[in-house]
């Protein structure tokens, strides 16, 4: 693995780094879910995370690496939601003020937690953006330049890379060795970290990504051996609305990933309902996407002893009583 962006020395020291600061997220069962399955299957809850997601275990992991001038100078960083909490949380925990471009159609939810986040701290603000007509990563890089920030994307870094990591390192340190990991994938900094954890910790084991199926960039750059650019998908997933994989994800996608499967939208709405009705967990459509392609049968793992991530929880209160209330 040396030739990777990251190591499993590297998610080491993240762990480290967050001893104390991330919550150990707990790993929950459920007999329903083994019974559908025909599986053990393992819930690692990153939806009880700081700020609602995995997304902090990246964040601050990359932020506390920061130099003094680079604490001084701050952070920018564009998200369309959780990355932008971590990374306003991981600022405000650390002392550095936060600049934070978002969708103007990003849950209302996720905005204001980020607002709030960034609360009393100088010079930080959230600059909107229009996700289907403008390139957030362009307008990143122009403010960086201009206000002498650095700039830390949501997952294309091997600090935020090695942070998520995190996430199955401690599930496999409890759980004991799996067959199948099943994790979401957006970018590909969540499943290129826990695929190194994995790896390390559970020789043999199989990991494999889930995509909504309107944006299946990853599965499609696998397929042709490069990395495949598409239009921002529509989807209720609105955490994998990612246009392509990261140069430093994919090629740790490529050596350790066995493959991306999809699911639909409608798959997510149920998977969101047997969450709520069976283990009364408010999860967002992203962080139910590992668990779909499980309870919906797209992966069969009969027999395995399974890890699912759930990535997240934060999604508005009205849309999320929507998507239970639909037949």
């Amino acid at each position: 693995m040396n030739d990777l962006a990251i190591t499993p020395a590297d998610i080491e020291a993240a762990a480290q780094r967050l001893h104390g600061v991330a919550h150990r997220t707990p790993v929950l069962t459920s007999h329903t879910a083994n019974t559908r399955a025909g599986a053990q299957v393992f819930f690692k809850c990153e939806n009880f995370q700081r700020m609602g997601a995995f997304k902090f275990r990246g964040a601050y992991n990359a932020l506390a690496q920061f130099t003094p001038e680079q604490r001084l100078g701050g952070v920018i960083a564009f998200s369309s939601g959780n990355h932008a909490q971590a990374i306003a949380l991981s600022a405000r925990l650390l002392g550095m003020p936060s600049v934070i471009v978002m969708p103007a159609d990003s849950p209302a939810a996720k905005l204001a937690a980020t607002r709030e986040y960034q609360q009393g701290q100088a010079h930080s603000e959230v600059v909107l953006y229009d996700r289907y007509t403008q390139d957030r990563e362009a307008i990143g890089r122009q403010l960086a330049a201009e206000r002498g920030m650095t700039l830390i994307p949501p997952y294309d870094h091997p600090h935020v890379m090695a942070g998520q990591g995190t996430a199955a390192a401690e599930l496999l340190a409890e759980t004991g060795a799996l067959d199948l990991l099943l994790v979401c994938v957006g970018g590909g900094g969540l499943i290129s970290g826990c695929a190194v954890a994995a790896h390390q910790q559970s020789p043999g084991i199989q990991v494999i990504g889930v995509e909504p199926e309107a944006g299946n960039d990853t599965q499609q750059s696998l397929a042709r051996g490069e990395i495949v650019h598409i239009d921002t998908p529509k989807t209720i997933a609105d955490g994998a609305q990612t246009q392509r994989s990261g140069d430093l994800t994919f090629p740790v996608i490529q050596r350790l990933v066995k493959g991306i499967v999809t699911v639909s939208d409608a798959q997510l709405v149920r998977t969101m309902k047997f969450f709520a009705e069976r283990m009364k967990m408010v999860v967002e459509p992203t962080g139910c996407l590992g668990a779909a392609a499980l309870l919906e049968g797209v992966v069969q793992a009969r027999g395995q002893r399974v890890g699912v991530i759930v990535s997240g929880g934060n999604v508005d209160m009205a849309r999320y009583a929507d998507f239970l209330s639909s037949d």
